[in-house]
């Protein structure tokens, strides 16, 4: 077993995603206890081609470390291309996503697309491994649909050719993110004799699925998706129930309040002020989940394009809010 895979060890680690895992959220995850942390996935076409908003999403605070870069396609060589310009970037590691369902991706022979032609996926997956000197993984689905569970031969085919690690995102292609993640198939896929670390990754929801899935399924990790998003404090809050068995106090206001002012400032400063501001609303919810009477609040949020209105707002918010919102 390599360094790298033994890094990985019962660690919890935040999802790729699109649109959220940018860096100041990347951030943000890893001090509240993500173990490892992934870019947005990144188009390898794009890459090639120099596109600015696919070089941008090579960038990661030295803080974020260890952290992995993400790339897509359903081209051998652009792939092996795009896998040098990421690996120049110097992450810890390169991803290969052989799970994204969305039409635009998976319909044009990438992401989950690849489940339908496991050929074509071992040779996406060599185009990467040859042309960068960092460690490599990879991240799928079970199969394209429940009649086409090829999981087990995708994890023995990657083993195979030096694929340091997988994660399984335990649906198919046809649920997208919605209806139950089939969690048993990690431990089928341990119990088949496959030896490199095997991520479980699906509808983890809470700190007792994390507890649960360790205890039940055997995954060498675990990876947490949407949940973080809706409350990025459950890497730690997961740690804690591993350790004690019961869950830790709910952050307090000002904990909230000042998590969510310092990301937001992240976001302003390697955004600008203007689209930090706007696309940073997508995580008011995650800092101001389960508060009664909060809806009205985080609406006035939504209404600035500025910063400073926005934490005026927030630190009047720090000395008004009593009883009349407690948390549930």
């Amino acid at each position: 077993m390599t360094e790298f895979q033994k890094m990985l060890k019962g660690k919890l680690l935040l999802a790729p995603m699109e649109d959220v895992t940018e860096p100041p959220f990347r951030l943000i995850c890893k001090r509240l206890g993500a173990d490892v942390v992934y870019s947005e996935f990144i188009s390898s076409e794009a890459l090639i081609r120099d596109a600015v908003k696919a070089k941008k999403k090579l960038f990661f605070y030295p803080e974020e470390r260890p952290v992995g870069i993400q790339i897509f396609g359903g081209n051998e060589e652009v792939m092996s291309d795009a896998a040098r310009i990421a690996s120049d970037a110097n992450p810890d590691f390169l991803d290969i996503n052989c799970g994204c369902w969305v039409k635009d991706v998976a319909l044009r022979g990438a992401g989950a697309g690849l489940l339908k032609d496991l050929p074509k996926m071992k040779r996406i997956a060599e185009s990467v491994l040859k042309n960068t000197k960092l460690p490599v993984t990879l991240k799928t689905r079970l199969g394209w649909d429940e009649k086409s569970v090829v999981i087990i031969d995708v994890a023995k085919m990657l083993e195979d050719i030096g694929i340091q690690a997988l994660t399984v995102h335990c649906r198919f292609r046809n649920q997208g993110n919605k209806g139950e993640a089939d969690w048993n198939w990690i431990k089928k896929i341990k119990d088949s004799g496959i030896k490199i670390p095997i991520i479980l990754n699906g509808n983890i929801k809470k700190p007792e699925d994390v507890k649960y899935v360790f205890e039940n399924y055997e995954p060498d990790a675990v990876m947490i998706g949407q949940a973080a998003v809706s409350n990025p404090w459950i890497f730690n809050q997961s740690k804690y129930f591993l350790e004690q068995g019961t869950n830790p106090p709910e952050p307090t206001k000002d904990e909230r309040i000042n998590l969510c002012i310092e990301h937001l400032k992240l976001a302003c400063e390697l955004k600008g002020e203007k689209y930090g501001v706007i696309e940073f609303r997508k995580h008011y919810s995650g800092y101001f989940r389960e508060m009664k009477n909060i809806n009205k609040f985080r609406l006035e949020l939504m209404k600035f394009k500025e910063l400073e209105p926005i934490l005026e707002l927030l630190n009047n918010f720090r000395k008004t809010y009593h009883n009349e919102y407690e948390t549930i």
